[in-house]
């Protein structure tokens, strides 16, 4: 049945070719099953156990391994050792019978074998940008595809310095503010006039900071008023 349809755009892709495929068969048997409907019992009140238990423990680099793909947890839990329950589409992790992070469940195809998300890391990188570069699974961590052409423009025509500063701004910009798709076309923009990204003015632009505060002048009445007060009240 899969042959020649192995790859999916995306999960909704493939749920949807699925739904062919039963939809299809159900007709075949349609005059059948309206026999043996007549004979089903009701639904059982509660849901059966559709998922799998495993541990994984989280790594300093804010990584947990579960069925040979490499997910990203936030860095409050590293150290802990999580339970894993594995579904069709979505990992769910408990720490203590509460649950502390779930995230899409990661695909095998074309030996990916990384389900990163690179929010997890802005945090560890803005202390260490220069570990970017250096990073095993650093191609894993470009949100869209622009910004790994972004980084390989970088890469080649600045420091590496100054190129891991610049990309780590741009996560975090990306990440921390919600501009993620936004800042993917203007740097399209960019990479199309030959330019590199002005890390100030795109914060400027996306991040814009607020207003400064009012400065509140607060006069102290003299203390005779409160004894003026306090007789008018006696009296």
């Amino acid at each position: 049945m899969l042959r020649g349809h192995r790859d999916f755009a995306d999960r909704a892709a493939y749920d949807e070719f699925i739904r062919e495929q039963v939809m299809r068969r159900n007709r075949r048997n349609a005059a059948a099953f309206r026999i043996e409907r007549q004979q089903l019992q009701d639904l059982p009140e509660y849901r059966t156990t559709d998922f799998v238990e495993e541990e994984a423990p989280v790594t300093r680099c804010s990584t947990f391994t579960v069925r040979g793909i490499l997910y990203s947890a936030p860095s409050r839990l590293i150290g802990h050792r999580l339970k894993v329950r594995v579904y069709g589409d979505r990992l769910d992790c408990y720490l203590s019978g509460v649950l502390v992070h779930s995230t899409a469940r990661g695909s095998r195809a074309h030996d990916n074998r990384h389900a990163l998300d690179y929010r997890h890391f802005i945090g560890s990188l803005k202390r260490k940008p220069q570990a970017f570069k250096g990073l095993a699974f650093r191609d894993a961590l470009f949100p869209r595809e622009a910004y790994r052409r972004t980084w390989e423009q970088l890469d080649a025509r600045l420091s590496q310095r100054e190129a891991c500063k610049t990309m780590v701004g741009l996560l975090e910009l990306a990440g921390l503010h919600g501009v993620e798709a936004a800042l993917a076309g203007q740097l399209d923009v960019l990479l199309k006039a030959g330019k590199l990204p002005d890390l100030k003015a795109l914060r400027e632009q996306y991040a814009p900071r607020e207003a400064a505060c009012p400065e509140v002048e607060v006069q102290m009445p003299p203390v005779a008023v409160y004894d003026e007060l306090l007789e008018e009240v006696a009296a």
